[in-house]
């Protein structure tokens, strides 16, 4: 059985009350691990790309306001 097995068993045997705190933790988690990466990637340059590309299509007048 893999670590993934072994806690979708555990998580199916919370309460609902600890299953409410777990999915609030995950999520909290989960946000923190993204907004690493992301400034990861903003960091080292992933992002330099996409980001002139964007200012090159608004500078062009391919964008519209949302």
């Amino acid at each position: 059985m893999t670590r993934i097995q072994k806690l979708e068993q555990e998580v199916r045997k919370l309460a609902p009350s600890e299953l409410a705190a777990f999915r609030k933790w995950f999520q909290d988690y989960d946000s923190d691990q993204w907004d690493r990466q992301i400034e990861e990637d903003a960091l080292t340059g992933k992002l330099d790309r996409l980001a002139q590309k964007a200012l090159a299509d608004y500078k062009a007048g391919k964008t519209s306001e949302l």
